[in-house]
């Protein structure tokens, strides 16, 4: 550690026992309440639409309070867009009226409770996909067998690529992740099928797709319609993103309700314990 940082450390602790003990717990509950800085990833449904004709303080804060209490039953684990994931459903017509699919995130969008997810593997040689509502109560269990991510934010492209890319076993073990490590980026290139394709991808600078194998009249076509100047925009970035300041009272207000509810499942398997050992 820096001297620096030592002297801050320590001038901050000086101030703080100066503070009298009421002053000095506030501030200490203040600290642990403020939500992490990954919350906003971790927990991107969070934040509410961006236009603020579509904003509504008191609708927001009723969402989250739904939102925490559907977490409150099942645990929404973390995930991102190429994590390889588990999801056991209600269904009546299903044997034993459970239904568990296993596949690769591809997609990840919706804010509050329109938050949704769509996982795809390959079964039969057929390419399937299935849209999940993330807080929809017919979800019984959500489980992420492959904690990681792509290097792209979409993996629509999968549904051009070979078949390999989008296969998993339904009996796949969970991989361990380590807690407190940084979510690892598999630095996977896909190999597309030969056009057609569902979309334009050599318009879309994606960063997992080997080369295309174009000629070159598509690159050109491609460069005129590009918009590189748009990454400067700060007007536009301004107004498709959450303000810092309501950013900060959402994630403390999940992080509060996140704690709350770690405590009470921490209870529940102690007394789980207790119970079977007797």
């Amino acid at each position: 550690m820096h001297v620096g940082s030592l002297r801050s450390i320590s001038n901050a602790s000086a101030e703080n026992s100066a503070l009298p003990p009421e002053v000095q717990d506030t501030k200490e509950e203040e600290e642990n309440l403020k939500a992490p800085a990954h919350y906003r990833f971790v927990f991107p449904e969070f934040l509410p639409n961006s236009d603020p004709a579509r904003r509504h303080k008191l609708t927001e804060m009723l969402e989250r309070r739904e939102m925490m209490r559907r977490r409150a039953v099942i645990e929404i684990p973390e995930f991102y867009v190429g994590s390889i994931m588990a999801v056991r459903v209600s269904d009546p017509h299903a044997p034993g009226c459970q239904n568990r699919f296993v596949g690769i995130c591809i997609q990840r969008g919706g804010q509050g409770l329109r938050a949704w997810f769509v996982l795809r593997n390959v079964i039969d040689d057929q390419g399937v996909e299935i849209m999940y509502e993330m807080y929809n109560p017919t979800i019984q269990a959500i489980e992420v067998l492959k904690l990681e991510k792509r290097l792209d934010d979409s993996l629509v492209y999968l549904r051009d690529a070979l078949d390999e890319y989008s296969t998993f076993d339904f009996d796949m073990q969970p991989t361990s992740h380590a807690v407190d490590t940084a979510v690892p980026v598999n630095p996977l290139k896909v190999k597309l099928r030969p056009r057609p394709w569902r979309e334009r991808y050599e318009r879309q600078n994606l960063q997992g797709v080997e080369d295309l194998g174009l000629p070159e009249r598509f690159y050109a076509r491609a460069a005129k319609l590009a918009t590189p100047w748009e990454k400067y925009d700060i007007m536009k970035q301004y107004r498709n993103s959450i303000v810092e300041e309501d950013q900060e009272e959402i994630y403390q207000d999940v992080h509060k309700k996140q704690v709350d509810i770690e405590k009470k499942r921490v209870q529940k398997r102690r007394q789980q314990k207790l119970e079977s050992r007797r």
